[in-house]
């Protein structure tokens, strides 16, 4: 023990003699001039200033961003919904492959499969409107005229020629705001164009990310310099991790959501369900908005084509969902997928509705939390010394996201070693 600590403290010896050699031979440094201002301002001033300049930089350069990828939606939004849907496609590609697919066949078969379940999808709800809208000019006059035995009735007890006269004023109401309708039925061919232009658009795109994703990426990590390839690849990866993760958990999110409010529908006896539980299926994938949209259409249907008892049984249905996904679903398996506060998510998707309308709901999230991940990447530092991400994506997608108890790696690693 004497023999080590004696060591030790020749070693330290050493080293501060070397570190005093160095800084002798070191030029001498000058202070700086006195120009009569510098040396006034407090160093509060100073720090403050420093930070403010540096923000302000950082500020414009995100404002410049977000106003090209404004400027470029069009082709923006097809190429993040391709990478959105080519994070669920290029693990069941590798899946067949790994079972001795050919890669084209492989790739054609997720291609179609996508295009198979999506356009099967809307055929089946347009079905099941048409058949519940059959004597749908009958129901409505039906409700209509419930309606005016309501407002005729306690409490209101309003007299025939007050609803006329309330009816008339909104018709009037309408024939005044009918220059905004006549505009949007104008607009319809274009935005039918471009819907149909970033339609061609993504699945061009998820066609090439498939079929030479990989190579498409070394291309983007070649664009940055040398020394900064590595940490620009493991960021990238990790990123593409947890974007797959957001794909998978939420598409299980919304099928929950889907079955419990269209199934609550269909026991409620409320026309259209399977085309509600499809509604919430797609609207599931915009957080906490368009969970409520979906909703209140659901009670919506249900008031108009049942009673209002039917309508407040199916508002409970859509709050006891709404409050199992809340209180379960997103802490439990979204929260830890994305890695994102819950304060969080509802501010970044409140202001990329603002942003950017439904498109930037709709982003918001997967883009934050790949960002969060890329970001706590590169400042952990792990690049540094080569860190292999494989063994941390390997394994079940759904219970890497649960959350694990403190201690349960350390355990576990103790448990493996004492196998071996």
């Amino acid at each position: 023990m004497t023999e080590s600590t004696g060591k030790s403290s020749t070693g330290k010896r050493v080293i501060l003699r070397t570190r005093v050699e160095a800084e002798a031979s070191l030029p001498p440094v000058s202070p700086p001039p006195f120009n009569g201002v510098d040396e006034n301002i407090p160093p509060g001033i100073r720090l403050a200033g420093a930070w403010s300049w540096r923000l302000i930089v950082i500020a414009a350069a995100l404002a410049v961003l977000i106003f090209l990828i404004i400027q470029l939606r069009l082709i923006v939004i097809p190429l993040l919904v391709a990478v959105l849907v080519s994070a669920l496609l290029v693990p069941f590609v590798g899946f067949l492959q790994r079972h001795r697919w050919p890669k084209g066949l492989a790739v054609a078969t997720a291609m179609l499969g996508t295009l198979v379940i999506v356009a099967g999808l809307i055929t089946l709800a347009t079905t099941q409107i048409a058949d519940g809208t059959a004597g749908l000019s009958a129901r409505l006059s039906e409700t209509y005229n419930n309606f005016r035995g309501f407002l005729s009735g306690a409490p209101l007890n309003l007299s025939e020629t007050d609803i006329n006269r309330y009816l008339e004023q909104g018709w009037t109401a309408i024939q005044n705001d009918s220059q905004v309708f006549i505009s949007g039925a104008l607009s319809v061919g274009t935005t039918v164009g471009h819907l149909l232009t970033g339609l061609l658009l993504a699945l061009f795109s998820l066609l090439f990310i498939l079929i030479d994703g990989k190579t498409i990426w070394a291309w983007i990590v070649r664009l940055f310099p040398r020394r900064a390839q590595l940490a620009v690849n493991g960021a990238g990866v990790a990123g593409w991790t947890t974007l797959g993760n957001f794909a998978k958990v939420q598409i299980l999110v919304a099928s929950i959501d889907a079955v419990g409010i269209g199934l609550g529908a269909a026991l409620l006896g409320v026309p259209m369900a399977i085309p509600i539980g499809i509604l919430v299926f797609l609207g599931s994938f915009i957080p906490i908005i368009g969970a409520v949209a979906t909703g209140i259409v659901a009670v919506v249907i249900a008031l108009f084509f049942n009673s209002w008892v039917t309508a407040l049984l199916m508002l409970g249905v859509v709050l006891l969902v709404q409050q199992v996904e809340g209180h379960v679903l997103q802490p439990l398996i979204m929260g830890t997928a994305v890695k994102v506060h819950p304060l969080g998510v509802v501010l970044v998707v409140a202001a990329g509705a603002l942003l950017a309308g439904i498109p930037g709901a709709l982003f918001a999230v997967p883009i934050a939390a790949v960002i969060n991940v890329m970001t706590s990447y590169l400042a952990g530092g792990s690049w540094r010394e080569g860190a292999d991400l494989t063994q941390a994506t390997t394994g079940s997608t759904l219970w890497r996201t649960v959350p694990r108890r403190p201690g349960y790696r350390q355990r576990s690693i103790q448990i493996n070693h004492g196998k071996h």
